[in-house]
């Protein structure tokens, strides 16, 4: 009953400590850190030592999991050469080069120094994605960060388990190869059968809960037989969930989609968190152990430094070494990673949980462990604290950020105008077929239009006029409240079923979730970028636009609208005769009638920070 106490304290911690963080615009990993080491020292809060089983096989397997669902199969695949080289070749240099280190610096055998480099060496996947998505890197850089994290701990296991094998006198050249080709082929053979087994299942399975209750179960039927056969359970997580996640819109249907990504993000919520509140959580416990060791307190303070300015130098050394003799970064398009997204790469390789949980893991016989495991601590705590707090600045220094509000609103919507347009000739095939109601096609077709106007609406500027996507959300907003009201009436007055009843407002419930969802989060953010210059494609009436001397506008506003009446909402020139002409949002659409007149194919956008142009004929941006 007191470990519930104080699991259920712990959460409690987490609910409260992590939005207030953020309110405070600090990331809520470190604050969670910094809670938890001053916790520990209060005497009430209990100090025994973590189990490494909890970590390894209870919270690593789901925390995984949440991350390799997120994670996009097909960016670990284009960026498979530098994920490889920072997974298996980072992790086997720093284990080496840290246990060098702590074996010249400590007195104590190779084998158990190497233990300890191979426990420090992997970033955590964790650290990676909670902070790197905080303060919004480079989505490549980001990719390879999270494919780097979620493959890494596999290597960093068996580079441990060799060094606990040599320690005990047990290790040879072919038991290390044989077990590194074991773990890391059954474990990705194992993710592979899972992640088939599964996808046939959530076919034939349409319940949305059954399919949530799958999918909360997932992790551990991958982990789980992995490691009975001796291979990697950390890989046989990864494998599966990035397969599932890549299959499940062909595999699930809407609802089960929608049901797992809210309960996973729950799930991944509290124990990302709750993984740095443990971390903070230990320190008094390790300091306490180490306080028993004969080895003075300032050689304790200089080797744990070394260690860590160690881990954080080979890092740098391997990502400029490899990037420059192999071109690390090489994605699918050919272009590297510039030096300042490899410095950043390099500087984002904060360490986790799973660090302290393999160091807990050393045998009690281990030579100096209380010292080794006060190392890891410091590794894990300092690359958190230190690497992740002055992150941003670095980031910002260097001059790498993510993508801004106005590079994803115009890749969404050339997305959505592609997707739209095919529903709509999908429509007009039926329409055509079967000669359908009119007034129900003509709906069909004016939805889709204001799904494609209003992903282009989120490309203008803010004015003092509301877009006609963003009137619609407010008054369907006031009106799902006034609809929700006169249910909750109808349920006081028990007039209807409660089961019935319960349909109406779960329906009100869903739409309402649609409706803010369209919003988006951009109209917070008051970021101002100017767009790419190239993000769809290019033409040829791009590049003819592009080649010749733009014209100057006939005027700073949209001359048709003055004639009809019309509002305004954005405006567009023709690049071949300069007319200025207002957006497919606009009621009048006069950029598009312009063009259907005449036939000029290339329009530009002439609100404030925006630089695209969008060719009619070959409907591209570019």
């Amino acid at each position: 009953m007191i470990e519930g106490i104080w699991i259920l304290l712990m959460i409690v911690t987490v609910l409260v400590v992590a939005p207030l963080a953020r309110r405070l615009g600090v990331a809520a990993p470190l604050a969670l850190v910094v809670v938890g080491i001053g916790a520990s020292f209060l005497p009430f809060v209990p100090h025994e030592p973590i189990d490494p089983e909890i970590i390894l096989t209870g919270l690593l397997p789901p925390l995984l999991y949440a991350s390799a669902i997120g994670v996009s199969l097909l960016d670990v695949r284009s960026e498979a050469r530098p994920i490889l080289l920072l997974s298996i070749g980072l992790v086997a240099f720093t284990a080496f080069g840290v246990g060098l280190a702590v074996w010249w610096l400590l007195p104590i055998g190779f084998a158990a120094a190497f233990a300890i480099g191979a426990v420090v060496a992997p970033p955590d996947a964790v650290s990676a994605s909670a902070i790197g998505r905080t303060i919004g890197l480079p989505r490549r850089v980001l990719t390879m960060l999270e494919g780097e994290s979620l493959l890494n701990d596999a290597t960093a296991l068996v580079l441990f388990g060799t060094a606990l094998s040599a320690m005990s006198g047990a290790a040879s050249f072919g038991s290390v190869t044989g077990g590194f080709l074991l773990s890391a082929l059954g474990g990705a053979g194992v993710g592979v059968v899972v992640a088939w087994i599964i996808g046939q299942v959530h076919v034939r399975v349409t319940n949305p809960s059954v399919n949530t209750g799958l999918s909360l179960i997932t992790p551990w039927l991958a982990f789980e037989p992995a490691e009975a056969i001796h291979g990697s359970g950390v890989l046989a997580v990864v494998v599966a969930g990035l397969i599932i996640a890549h299959r499940s819109p062909e595999q699930q249907n809407a609802l089960s989609r929608i049901s797992q990504s809210t309960n996973w993000r729950t799930v991944q919520f509290l124990l990302e968190n709750l993984v740095f509140l443990i971390i903070g959580l230990q320190l008094s416990t390790i300091l306490g152990a180490v306080g028993e060791t004969q080895i003075g307190a300032v050689p304790i303070i200089a080797l744990c430094a070394a260690v860590f300015i160690a881990v954080v130098a080979l890092r740098f050394i391997w990502v400029f070494v490899t990037r420059f003799a192999v071109v690390l970064g090489r994605g699918a398009e050919g272009r590297p990673l510039s030096v300042p997204e490899s410095a950043v790469l390099a500087f984002a390789g904060m360490r986790g949980v799973v660090t302290l949980a393999a160091a807990f893991a050393l045998p009690p016989e281990t030579p100096r462990r209380e010292v080794l495991v006060l190392i890891a601590m410091v590794v894990a705590v300092g690359s958190v604290l230190i690497e992740g707090s002055l992150l941003p600045a670095f980031a910002r220094w260097v001059g790498v950020r993510g993508p801004g509000r106005s590079e994803d609103a115009l890749q969404e919507a050339h997305a959505v105008q592609r997707v739209m347009e095919a529903g709509v000739q999908r429509l007009d095939e039926i329409d055509e077929a079967h000669a359908m109601d009119p007034e129900t096609v003509d709906e069909l077709r004016r939805m889709a239009e204001r799904r494609i106007n209003r992903s282009w609406e989120a490309l203008g500027s803010q004015t003092e006029h509301k877009t006609p996507a963003q009137t619609y959300r407010a008054l369907r907003i006031k009106m799902l409240r006034a609809e929700r009201d006169e249910a909750l009436r109808i349920r006081a007055d028990r007039g209807v079923d409660h089961a019935v009843l319960q349909r109406v407002m779960d329906s009100l419930d869903m739409e309402e979730a649609v409706v803010l969802s369209a919003g988006g989060e951009a109209e917070e953010d008051d970021e101002d970028l100017v767009t790419p210059s190239a993000i769809a494609g290019e033409c040829e009436h791009l590049d003819e636009a592009r080649d010749r001397d733009q014209p100057e506008a006939n005027a700073d506003h949209c001359l048709d609208c003055d004639r009809e009446g019309t509002p305004t909402v954005h405006l567009r020139m023709c690049l071949t005769c300069g007319n200025v002409g207002c957006c497919d949002s606009s009621p009048g659409t006069h950029a598009r009638r312009h063009h259907e007149e005449t036939g000029h194919p290339v329009m530009r956008s002439i609100e404030p920070s925006e630089a695209w142009l969008w060719c009619y004929p070959d409907e591209l941006l570019g």
